[in-house]
């Protein structure tokens, strides 16, 4: 079933493929799209390979006929940039790499190295005590480093290891923490975020508990630089001019000093500092590094900075959805990021992350509360809608691995939504929040196409 468009009366159109023309917006396909080269749902054609591989797959599509979708600008972008909905697709090449990524995510992996030591439920009241904690470290470290004070170098990374400590226990109930921003305390809440996602991305990727306490720590403190940028800058509401943005880059080499100076800070901490904002081509800054001179922990903080930073609200745009974010950057691996490190993040954080609000295929409308580690497309669900678009007066969770449709089928996602349909705030339903607190989402009258 079709998200709900406002203002336009037309949305969409079964055609067939021998109609389709480059600049029509693919929202559907004859079948699932886990079946196909095209990673995501939903793509602009962009090319003609595009338009050879969907007449090959398929009789016919559905396509967009109105500009404005849920979600999406009431125009497209004209430029040549990557877009959120053009897709991977682009050569034979890069149709083996999707197939072969689908065929990653859709089948269950190898014994993961951590396995799981509790339920989120048991975990959630110690990570709840050890990020409130981080929390406030964090502050206090941000506030030395404004005044010129020392910084509690014993401290920070003693809190990273009860971070990684509880993250190796289960890594969902801190990333659920991470869902709760607030844009105007963004320099502080991010670098806790950066730290919490890059010890679930170390823990996924097999790391010691030392390297993930070094990594931890080198997230943790990978933006103290910007204390020494002035406010007027580092806080303005609005896109920075471009002296404004040679002025902002010099967080990286002042961090860097700061964290040398810092007893007890291994180097490769300080090289997530250090190489935070370089790319794969050497784009990035302060170094304009390539490939492995980046580093390992260098290319780790670049992605897990990059994804934090485009699904946050800030007072000049609103953040992207988490599953629009891994797409993004999915499309940006080997110009940005190293690839294998994109692909494997994009694994460790789900196809569907959590706080995702998605459509199932009985047509209600959930909230991805809790990841499967090995079958990446059936993760935990809270349901908050029923198929008529009403709310559930006591929303319930369900496991896709168990649950079933009404009829005895597999109960399955369909599609992920874009933030703030329905009127629904994913955070009120992920089980950092108690239950009993939970209200009603807005019942909009709503129409589905």
């Amino acid at each position: 079933m079709a998200a709900p468009i406002l203002g336009a009366e037309t949305v969409r159109k079964k055609l067939d493929v021998q109609h389709l023309e480059l600049g029509m917006f693919v929202a559907e396909l004859d079948r699932p799209w886990l079946g196909t080269p095209f990673l995501f749902q939903g793509f602009e054609i962009r090319s003609e390979a595009e338009l050879l591989e969907l007449k090959r797959l398929c009789k016919w599509v559905s396509i967009d006929t109105a500009d404005i979708r849920a979600g999406l600008p009431a125009s497209r972008p004209k430029t040549a940039q990557p877009a959120l909905q053009q897709t991977p697709i682009q050569s034979d090449a890069e149709q083996r790499v999707a197939r072969e990524f689908l065929k990653i995510i859709n089948q269950p992996r190898a014994e993961p190295i951590y396995t799981d030591r509790c339920e989120i439920e048991q975990e959630i009241p110690s990570a709840r005590e050890h990020q409130a904690v981080a929390r406030t470290l964090i502050y206090q470290i941000l506030d030395d480093v404004r005044t010129g004070k020392n910084i509690d170098s014993i401290s920070a990374k003693r809190v990273v290891g009860a971070l990684a400590e509880s993250v190796i226990r289960n890594p969902d109930a801190l990333t659920c923490f991470i869902q709760l921003k607030n844009k105007d305390e963004y320099t502080a809440q991010h670098s806790l975020r950066v730290c919490i996602l890059a010890l679930a991305f170390g823990r996924h990727l097999g790391l010691d508990r030392e390297t993930l306490e070094m990594l931890g720590t080198g997230a943790l403190l990978h933006d103290i630089g910007k204390m020494k940028v002035p406010n007027e800058i580092l806080n303005k509401p609005a896109a920075l001019s471009e002296y404004e943005f040679s002025v902002m880059k010099t967080h990286v080499p002042r961090g860097v000093e700061i964290l040398e100076r810092m007893p007890g800070i291994p180097r490769p901490a300080i090289d997530v500092a250090r190489c935070h904002h370089e790319r794969y081509t050497g784009s990035g800054y302060i170094g304009g590094l390539t490939g492995d001179q980046i580093g390992f922990f260098g290319m780790i903080g670049g992605i897990v900075d990059c994804y934090d930073a485009v699904t946050s609200d800030r007072a000049y745009r609103a953040g992207m959805s988490a599953h629009a974010a891994l797409k993004q950057m999915y499309e940006w691996r080997a110009r940005d990021f190293h690839p294998g490190l994109v692909e494997q993040f994009i694994q460790c954080m789900g196809i569907y992350p959590i706080g995702s609000v998605v459509e199932l295929n009985t047509g209600e409308i959930a909230v991805v509360v809790t990841m499967n580690r090995v079958r990446r497309l059936k993760p935990r669900v809270t349901l908050v809608l029923n198929a008529n678009c009403a709310p559930y007066n006591t929303p319930v969770t369900v496991d896709l691995m168990k649950h079933k449709t009404s009829d005895g089928r597999a109960c399955e996602i369909d599609r992920v939504l874009e933030p703030g349909v329905y009127g629904i705030d994913p955070v009120r339903f992920l089980p950092v929040i108690d239950p009993a607190r939970l209200l009603r989402p807005s019942a909009r009258a709503v129409t589905r196409a």
